[in-house]
Order: structure tokens, then sequence, then C-alpha cells
């Protein structure tokens, strides 16, 4: 409760900062309350919250069944009645109605309870599903931010680049080619950081969207966010909430299918009791018997219903017997197509492991090739019989270290987006939303 009301507390400090900041101020929110604004501002997960609801009220009315009903009605006439209504006149009555035994009714409360569990599990699918697509934005982009720094860096080599070559091609050390290949490179990489910066900010839209924060008010905070493990497609699986309210929604229609065919078997017993409070006032009623209409009458009894023929409700047990044999076949092909992305996602993480791996050496690579430069122009060739090298050089070394780690940068995001998707698909969301909330 408390975490709530943090969260909650938070959620109206930043509101308030957009109000009274520039539009495109934004301050550090973690990755926590990024999660749980999400999860509550999301229309799915209010949607299936509705249903929760709905699933207890169905529930309860199945039950609600064989307590008694209690209904009071009058009937003061409007004009004086005259001769015999067909009914004895009454000021008021009271009726009593309950179901005490009935096979059908034990089915109907089963399949309630399993359409209940059904709506729980897919409120709790539809919450990962959520926290799912509010971290992945929120990841990308904290790993766009700083791309976006390194290209930011990148450009100003880039321009620094075509100011050496311009001066080489005025002193004729270079041909004109040159100078025009150092701004097609610093175009080219200019091109590359607008392309980053309007990523940037349909994330930061997104985000928006998903907390219902200003836009533009949420900078990611790195240190919020939890190492997500090395997961492998041959963990342990745990069945997802999708899958189990697929399956609670199959064996909710089946009970319904099995009580409606009952229903056209099974005899069916219930309670009623009536009070009439009867009048003589503004009619002539005890004349039209021998003695004089009582005041006060009451009648009790048993209705015992048994069917005989009623094709109705044999239809109806047809039409929910498909139904279930429908939904048992969703919930079998559910868990079907989870298991291929299951498969699919793992040879996904491999390949993206590898060139992760494989930018990472590239960009250890590069900087260690750029160290070799600075240094060579900082003390020369040393006698080595090698030519000087140039400023030139310098600079495309460093233009290419910045390279190798904005690829790098990008192979890690890959890897950790893939990396929660098989999280999700192995059952093993919640854990690392736990972690996340421990943050």
């Amino acid at each position: 409760m408390k975490s709530t009301n943090y969260t909650a507390l938070a959620a109206c400090l930043l509101m308030a900062a957009g109000l009274f900041s520039p539009v495109h101020g934004a301050a550090q929110v973690s990755l926590r309350t990024v999660v749980d604004l999400a999860q509550k501002n999301s229309s799915a997960v209010k949607i299936a919250a509705a249903d929760v609801d709905k699933g207890r009220a169905a529930l309860s009315e199945t039950k609600d069944a064989v307590i008694p009903t209690i209904q009071f009605g009058t009937g003061i006439p409007v004009f004086p009645e005259v001769g015999f209504t067909g009914q004895p006149p009454s000021i008021y009555s009271f009726t009593i109605q309950s179901l005490i035994f009935s096979f059908p009714q034990k089915h109907y409360i089963d399949s309630a309870r399993s359409g209940l569990n059904a709506a729980i599990a897919r409120l709790k699918d539809t919450r990962e599903e959520a926290a799912l697509e509010a971290s992945s934005a929120y990841l990308e982009l904290d790993s766009v931010n700083h791309e976006l720094e390194a290209a930011r860096q990148q450009q100003t080599l880039a321009e620094r680049l075509v100011e050496i070559e311009q001066q080489r091609a005025e002193a004729g050390v270079d041909p004109l080619s040159e100078s025009l290949q150092a701004k097609l490179t610093a175009a080219t990489l200019k091109l590359a950081r607008l392309h980053l910066e309007t990523r940037a900010a349909t994330l930061a839209k997104q985000l928006a969207t998903l907390t219902g924060l200003p836009d533009g008010s949420i900078s990611p905070d790195h240190a919020s966010i939890p190492e997500i493990p090395a997961v492998r497609g041959n963990m342990p699986v745990r069945t997802l909430p999708g899958i189990e309210s697929a399956r609670q929604l199959a064996l909710s229609r089946e009970r319904q299918a099995k009580g409606d065919k009952e229903s056209n078997y099974y005899p069916q017993l219930s309670f009623f009791a009536q009070y009439n409070r009867n009048t003589s006032l503004l009619n002539d009623v005890n004349a039209y018997f021998a003695q004089d209409l009582p005041a006060n009458n009451f009648a009790s009894g048993i209705n015992v219903s048994v069917p005989l023929l009623d094709m109705v409700h044999r239809a109806k047990s047809r039409e929910t017997a498909a139904e279930a044999l429908r939904a048992r076949v969703e919930a079998d092909q559910a868990e079907h197509q989870n298991d291929l992305q299951i498969t699919q996602l793992t040879g996904t993480l491999r390949e993206l492991d590898a060139q992760a791996e494989i930018a990472g050496l590239k960009q250890q690579i590069a900087a260690d090739q750029l160290k070799t430069v600075e240094t060579q122009l900082e003390n020369g060739n040393g006698g080595s019989g090698q030519p000087q090298l140039s400023p030139k050089a310098g600079q495309q070394a460093r233009i290419d270290e910045r390279q190798k780690y904005l690829d790098s940068l990008e192979s890690e995001f890959e890897l950790a987006k893939a990396r929660l998707e098989l999280l999700r698909a192995l059952g093993h969301m919640e854990d690392w939303l736990n972690e996340v909330h421990a943050k």
C-alpha cells in the first residue's frame, strides 16, 4: 500500500513538473515507476480488471440462487372495482422464492468459478504485457540516449575532419575528392544522428502515452534497470497466465455445457411462500363468496420441475458444447504457439548473443587501435621508417571507434530485448519484475 502511495506521489510530482517546466525538460524516472504507471494507465489492464469484477459477480449470481429472494408488491385500485375480477383484491403482498436442489446448478457454479479464474489469469497476463511494453521502450530509450551522446561526439569529430581535409586540399596535399569524401562522411553521420533523435522522440512519446506523464518528461535512470539474466530456452517452462486463462475459459465452457445437458434430464426443486393482505374496500368481492374474504392469506410449497420435452434447452446444450470444444482447441493452439515462439526466440537469442560478442570485440579492437594512433601522433614514428601519421588518420580512427561503440550499444539492446521476450515466453517475467520493484 505504501509502494502504491509513493508511486502515485511520484506521478503527481512529475506531472506538476511537466506543467511548470519547459516542454523539453525531463527528469530521471525509475523503471519501477514507469512500469507501475504503465500498468495503471493501460486500457487493456482496466478492461481485464473489469472482467474480473464481472466474473466475481457471475459467480455470486450462481451461488445466490439458493438464497431466498423477497419481493414486495402493492396494487391499490385507482377506481372502485365492480364485479368479480378473478383474483382476490389485495393491498400488498410478499413473495419469497429460492432454489432448493438442482444438479445443473452445481455445474453452473463451477463454470462461473472457472470463468473468474480465467479473468484473474488474463488480468495478470495483461499486466505483464503492459510491463513488457513499457520496459522495452524504457530500455531502448536508455540505449538510444547513450547512442545519441556518442553520435554527437562522432559528428564533432567528422566536422573537424572536414576542416583538416579542406586545409590539406588548399595546401595541395590531398585532392579535392578527399575533402568531398570527408563532407560525405560528416553528412552521413549527421543523418544517423537525426535518425537517433527521431527515434528518441518517438520512444519518449510512447512512454508518455503508456504512463500518462507529460511528453518529454521521462529521462531513464540506468541504475534502476536490474540485470536481465542470460536466459536459455532449456529453462523450466512455467504456465503463462495467458495460457492458463485460455485453459480456465475452456473448463468454464465445458462445465456450462454439462449443466445445460443435465438440465434436460434432472428435476429441479424450488421453494416458494406468499402472503397477501386482502381488502374489501373499493370492491364488492364478499358478495361472491359464502364467507367474507379473510384479510390475511398465506401460502407456501415446494415446486418440482421435471423436464419432459424441452427442445430449446436441448439446442442450448448443443450450442454450449460446441463453444466448449472451440475454447479447448484455442487453449491448445495458444500453448503450441508459445512453444514455437520459445524455439524461435532461443535461436534468435543465440545469434544476437554472438553478434553482441562480435560487436564488443570490434569496439575493443577499435579502442586499442585508437590508442596506437594517438601514441604515434604524439610521439611520431620513432625512427621506424614508417611514414608519419597525419591528423586526418587520427580523426578517422576516433570516428571509427565511436561507430564501433554505437554498434556495440545497439547489439546489447537487441540482446536485452530478446532476453525479456524469452523470459515472458518461459513464464519467468514476474521474477524479473520483482527485481524491478526491489530497485
